[in-house]
């Protein structure tokens, strides 16, 4: 019996818990996606897997929905595979190591992939259903979506008749989402020299951050590990003229960076003032995020000492950290029309030392493309006036808002006579495939939504279980109810 047996909804947490035993972060998802594919295949439903792992599944409809316009429902097979340093698993090879805590879902040491394992979980509950009415279901399984929707823009839907569509990729009961950002990837590159530097070596981190989603939760200002790393180490060169051997923070350019390490090489005559300096700016960071974070704790480690080491030249050092000081991170606009709502941003996820190259790894999102354009040129300006290159990748739409939409109105009305109050109606700053799909489904009629989840990306995230099944039974109630 699996840890989640006994939770109810008992077909969908069976799902999921099956789900999380196969690995599945983004680039990794070749097994879920044969798993999903060969699903489909032993129960005779027609079935299809492209070169990128997407799955294709049609379901029939079900007696007295024959006539009913199809359903499309939609969810991504990657997660954010992210674990605690001192975690065993290997997440490229094992399956996840589920905890249940009162009304919460989460997995020990690593983040849980409700987004989107949960969109899968009620797919294959549904179709697994002799029991559950419903018109005919078209169903889209994409793959690498955390990644830059890679998936969904090499998916081929010719063969799919539909255009009403649930995605369910959302992480807060009781919203329709109708719109959302779009985004890109964008890699800065600067080449390294090093010199040697006599001295003892230490290890600076920064963590005990929140971290979390670059478009749900950028708009709290919450710290980003590797910008104040940048800082500190501007501080510490200044004070102690040590040398940097190494820079690496973050895991994911999507999620708002919750640690970041640092090596230096530090002369003795040197070494009080470094841990003074620690503990000044440890306080000053606390006192700065007082209310947002629940702390920053700052970690010094001397790993070896009397060493002559290789470490950034002058240059080198100034260049980056210049960089990491100049690059914007947060919230650069704020929607003129849209009370609250983040337009565009850009979230610095990743830095890392490559041998002879400083990489960081950024995700930047809005919901005008102009803006998004004018930033992206910002960066590269920023970038290559220190002398570094640029790359931007994994570039998708907005997914705007449709004034005229049936499926919203009928879900809306479904969800008042269910829950006796209106959901609330709103686009995200997140990125969803809803964008991209729309440009391949003609007239695409859309609607978001999903269970409680707090902390995705994180190794913090937590999936409410009465949330997973109030909505299951809200999706069951959509699907049930004839359009008029």
């Amino acid at each position: 019996m699996g840890i989640l047996s006994e939770l109810e909804p008992k077909e969908v947490f069976r799902q999921f818990e099956k789900i999380c035993e196969i690995p599945h972060g983004s680039y990794n998802i070749q097994k879920i996606s044969d798993y999903l594919f060969q699903w489909a295949k032993e129960r005779g439903l027609w079935c299809k897997q492209d070169e990128e792992g997407n799955v294709l599944v049609k379901c029939p409809a079900t007696k007295g929905y024959e006539n009913e316009e199809p359903y499309i429902i939609q969810g991504h097979m990657d997660m954010v595979a992210v674990k605690e340093p001192d975690c065993p698993l290997d997440l490229e090879k094992d399956g996840l190591s589920l905890c249940v805590e009162g009304d919460e879902v989460f997995a020990k040491g690593t983040s849980l992939g409700g987004d989107d394992g949960i969109a899968i979980a009620y797919a294959l509950a549904i179709m697994d259903s002799d029991s559950i009415p419903h018109p005919a279901l078209e169903v889209i399984f994409t793959t690498n979506e955390e990644v830059g929707m890679e998936g969904a823009m090499a998916v081929n839907l010719d063969e799919f008749k539909g255009s009403r569509m649930i995605n369910i990729d959302h992480e807060e009961e009781g919203i329709l989402l109708t719109g959302c950002a779009g985004g890109l990837r964008v890699e800065s590159r600067f080449p390294l020299d090093y010199i040697e530097k006599h001295g003892s070596v230490y290890e600076i981190e920064i963590k005990g951050l929140l971290g979390g989603h670059s478009g749900c939760e950028i708009h709290h200002k919450r710290a980003n590990a590797n910008k104040l790393m940048g800082e500190l180490l501007v501080k510490i060169e200044r004070e102690t003229q040590a040398g940097i051997c190494e820079l690496n923070g973050g895991l994911k350019d999507n999620a708002i960076p919750l640690q970041a390490k640092a090596i230096v090489v530090v002369s003795d005559d040197k070494a009080d003032a470094l841990t003074k300096l620690i503990t000044t700016c440890e306080n000053e960071y606390r006192n700065r995020f007082n209310g947002i974070e629940k702390t920053v704790d700052i970690v010094i480690n001397k790993i070896e000492e009397d060493v002559t080491k290789k470490v950034w030249d002058a240059k080198s050092s100034a260049v980056v950290l210049s960089f990491i000081e100049q690059e914007p991170d947060g919230v650069w606009e704020m929607s003129k029309h849209i009370p609250g709502l983040v337009e565009t941003s850009l979230n610095m996820g990743v830095i890392q030392t490559e041998g002879s190259e400083f990489v960081a790894h950024q995700s930047l999102r809005s919901s005008v493309q102009t803006e998004k354009e004018k930033l992206t040129a910002h960066v590269c300006k920023i970038t290559e006036e220190l002398g570094g290159t640029t790359e931007a990748s994994g570039d998708y739409p907005a997914w705007e808002y449709r004034e005229d939409s049936p499926l919203r109105e009928h879900m809306v009305k479904i969800y008042e006579e269910m829950f006796g109050s209106k959901p609330r109606i709103e686009m995200i700053h997140a990125g969803l495939e809803c964008g991209i799909l729309s440009l391949k489904i003609p007239n695409l009629d859309c609607v978001s939504v999903g269970p409680e989840i707090k902390d995705i990306h994180t190794t913090k995230e937590r999936m409410s279980i009465s949330s997973v099944k109030r909505v299951w039974e809200y999706l069951l109630k959509v699907l049930e109810t004839k359009m008029n």
